[in-house]
């Protein structure tokens, strides 16, 4: 049997890194695993469809030597709208200027420039904002024509080549899938990634028309990156199978000073349904070219980690900084630290039960565990409903998920407290507590006389069905 590895079974909060230029050899990604990677991110907004697949190989070599499930979460690129290109290279704006965005392929110049995009012209009305360069150019629609839309400028003093462009205030009539992310969708499956990140999402619609592409082939995560989605986040939470609070386009088309709130309000609406909650962007930005982050960014990451994500996510930091191992370290370092401050337990609060014999079971084993001391929480699933319940319930100690199915137990690595097996189908309970105490001592989780509390459906193979608990003690 292969060495086994595990990596920080006592971090509930999951770190999702990316994989780039920067971490796409074989020892650094072994290395981000050994750091606590829980999660590895393929970003299809780089990279070519040969360099994902390498990266899937090399993933799948090292989870195969380590003997522990390793999740990758595919994100799709999505819509991204954006000017042409001027005659002259960069063009200055003055405050209270007109500027023009048209179809005209033609060059621009210091007055128009090329907007690609006729879906946004049909959507806009006057007082509607555009919002250029990563909000770093702001203007205001003062007329609207079929293929322009005339503007003045609020704030910004340059615009140059191929700037994307936000429009916060308006749901455009954009499904979130283009042709790439369909051919790339296509991809990512048949790699057998295990999450799928689904960009530009407004409507629980969009969510719907990715979840008919994947057919179950793979967990669909929402990227909660506009006012829209957040407007419409309950529907969306109701079909998606997790959300990620993208704070980059997030913190451009709302204000700055309402992005803690929305991130607040996201976390706590995906815990209330039970469902992973990841946040994503700039969690640890200057480690991109430094070896330590800033202290405003630890406490970033804590903050995170206080209101109970499921997971943090690094980006360009492990993609392509020059110090992508350290920083998996460090966000491990920041999780776990903040999970030994007192009020941390406090603070993560309980989720109102639904009147359910699985919500009642899955809440009396928390209180079980707590009050007998025990070591672990363990759960058998085949779908993964009964782990998530658990994982709802925030414990203190590592939930021991274990699956006859592998992609089950890959998807659920993401999920808060974890520790996800893949094992034989077992006979029966008995057999069940047998086979999860081999397993928690084995993998240090538990030892020869602590208490276990294991929960499942029985009869065993029913989704959705928790309604046995037991009491066991290791012996």
């Amino acid at each position: 049997m292969p060495d086994i590895q595990i990596p920080h079974h006592d971090r509930q909060t999951k770190i999702v890194a990316t994989l780039g230029p920067a971490s796409s050899d074989k020892k650094t990604i072994r290395a981000l695993f050994d750091a606590g990677a829980d999660v590895f991110r393929l970003n299809f907004s780089h990279g070519s469809h040969e360099d994902h697949r390498a990266r899937m190989a090399t993933i799948r070599e090292i989870e195969s030597e380590v003997n522990r499930p390793i999740c990758v979460l595919a994100d799709l690129q999505g819509p991204k709208l954006r000017v042409g290109v001027f005659k002259n290279g960069p063009i200055a704006l003055k405050v209270g200027q007109s500027f023009r965005f048209d179809l005209d392929t033609a060059l621009g110049d210091e007055t128009r420039v090329n907007l690609p995009h006729p879906e946004i012209f049909a959507a806009l009305k006057e007082g509607s904002e555009l919002l250029c360069d990563d909000g770093k150019v702001r203007m205001r629609v003062v007329k609207c024509g079929k293929d322009s839309v005339d503007t003045i400028v609020l704030a910004g003093q340059k615009l140059s080549d191929r700037k994307g462009v936000n429009v916060p205030d308006v749901v455009l009539p954009l499904s979130p899938l283009t042709e790439k992310d369909r051919a790339d969708l296509v991809v990512a499956l048949d790699m057998g990634a295990d999450w799928i990140a689904l960009s530009f999402v407004q409507r629980p619609e969009d969510v719907a028309e990715a979840k008919a592409l994947v057919k179950g082939r793979a967990a669909v995560l929402a990227k909660l990156e506009k006012p829209a989605a957040v407007s419409n986040l309950i529907p969306i939470l109701a079909l998606a199978d997790g959300v990620m609070v993208a704070r980059g386009d997030l913190g451009v088309e709302c204000r700055t000073e309402d992005v803690p709130l929305i991130q607040r309000r996201i976390v706590r609406e995906a815990r209330r349904v039970g469902k992973p909650v990841v946040v994503a962007t700039q969690m640890l930005e200057s480690m991109i070219s430094a070896p330590m982050p800033t202290r405003a960014e630890a406490s970033d990451v804590a903050t995170a980690v206080y209101e109970g994500a499921d997971a943090i996510m690094l980006s360009a930091e492990s993609a392509a900084g020059q110090y992508p191992v350290e920083a998996v370290q460090m966000m491990d370092r920041i999780a776990r630290r903040t999970q030994e401050d007192p009020d941390y337990v406090a603070g993560l609060g309980v989720v109102p039960l639904e009147r359910t014999p699985a919500d009642a079971i899955t809440s009396a084993a928390k209180q079980t565990a707590e009050t007998v001391g025990a070591t672990a929480i363990v759960t058998y699933t085949t779908s993964g409903s009964t782990t998530l319940r658990a994982a709802r319930e925030r414990p203190v100690i590592p939930i021991l998920c274990l699956t006859s199915v592998r992609e089950t137990a890959r998807r659920l690595t993401l999920s808060f407290g974890v520790h996800a097996v893949f094992t034989a189908d077992v006979a029966n309970f008995s057999e069940m507590v047998d086979k999860a105490s081999h397993i928690a001592v084995r993998d240090g989780i538990a030892k020869k006389g602590d208490h276990i509390v294991v929960t499942a459906g029985v009869p065993f193979g029913t989704p959705g069905n928790t309604n046995t608990l037991r009491l066991a003690v290791i012996s």
